[in-house]
């Protein structure tokens, strides 16, 4: 294995100085290839109220520049043992939401070719479905461990088939999920109506409501996650609005009664040893947040998610 080249050294430059890449990380030009790559995508035209999430990942970078290179919870330094770069942004247009997912796509497809796997920071949840489509094409169907308030399988909103709530029945269709291996985690409040649940089944997920969370315990939730899964490859999907309004309150569709950062951190790494491929972290919207609690929130879960993938690497 060739020399990582970590984060920036903290006790030479004040984390409050210099680029705000993730975590302080090399840019992918600066080394010569990455293990994993922290890509951005600033795009929110599939929101359904609030907008704002196409600020998100330049929010998360920047709230990312306290993280360390050592991880207790997981004993490891995901930094060490595996090259970790920042891979930009993925521009994609704000006004054609065929396109952009295309764009997201191909971007997705390009950055994996080499074996790079990807912890994307969003962005709104439409985006799911083309990062869901590149990964399938290496790996086939996978398996996927969806955090959120909210189903996201709805079928269309005001007609229109592709939006931040309907990436998951889009997926479901093409054929890129293993039906088998299918879990909402952190779901709550009000639905349409009952059949949203009944079409959600029919589609092949399991749910873990944040109650179920709260009353059932991180470890036991973690447990049958990891049971569900198997040795499938899996994407994990992290909509931080799964996190209550007071862990998260900058986002697009907020819910009361969510979970707790420290609950979502603790069922993450619960799943250590899962063949994890790919991860996103989305709907981060800094306008409506607060002393950056959500982009905090959403900065540590990308680096458990990246936590994740080291382990699956350490020697």
């Amino acid at each position: 294995m060739t020399e990582v080249r970590g984060p920036v050294d903290s006790s030479r430059v004040p984390r409050f100085a210099g680029p705000a890449t993730f975590a302080r990380l090399p840019r992918l030009d600066e080394v010569a290839r990455a293990d994993v790559a922290v890509v951005g995508v600033p795009f929110d035209a599939g929101v359904s109220y609030r907008p704002g999430a196409r600020f998100g990942a330049t929010a998360v970078r920047e709230a990312s520049r306290l993280l360390r290179p050592y991880n207790p919870g997981l004993d490891v330094s995901p930094f060490a043992t595996q090259q970790v770069a920042d891979a930009g942004d993925i521009a994609c247009n704000p006004f054609n939401i065929g396109e952009a997912i295309e764009t997201i796509q191909d971007a997705a497809a390009g950055l994996q070719a080499d074996g790079t796997r990807l912890v994307t920071i969003g962005g709104d949840h439409t985006i799911a479905l083309p990062l869901l489509r590149a990964v399938a094409a290496q790996h086939g169907p996978v398996a996927l461990l969806h955090f959120d308030a909210h189903l996201d399988t709805w079928d269309t909103y005001f007609g229109a088939e592709y939006t931040h709530g309907t990436p998951f029945r889009r997926a479901a269709e093409e054929g890129i999920l293993d039906t088998e291996a299918l879990s909402h985690v952190g779901t709550r409040g009000p639905l349409y109506g009952k059949q949203d649940l009944t079409d959600d089944q029919k589609i092949g997920f399991g749910i873990v409501t944040s109650a179920d969370v709260y009353r059932r315990g991180a470890d036991e939730i973690a447990d049958q996650l990891r049971q569900r899964i198997g040795n499938r490859p899996l994407y994990i999907s992290v909509d931080i609005d799964c996190l209550d309004p007071a862990h998260a309150p900058g986002t697009g569709t907020p819910e009361a009664g969510g979970m707790t950062s420290r609950e979502l951190l603790e069922i993450l790494r619960g799943l250590a040893g899962c063949h994890l491929v790919g991860a996103d972290v989305v709907e981060v919207a800094p306008a409506y947040d607060h002393a950056e609690i959500t982009a905090v929130a959403a900065s540590h879960v990308a680096y458990d998610l990246i936590s994740l993938l080291a382990l699956k690497d350490a020697p």
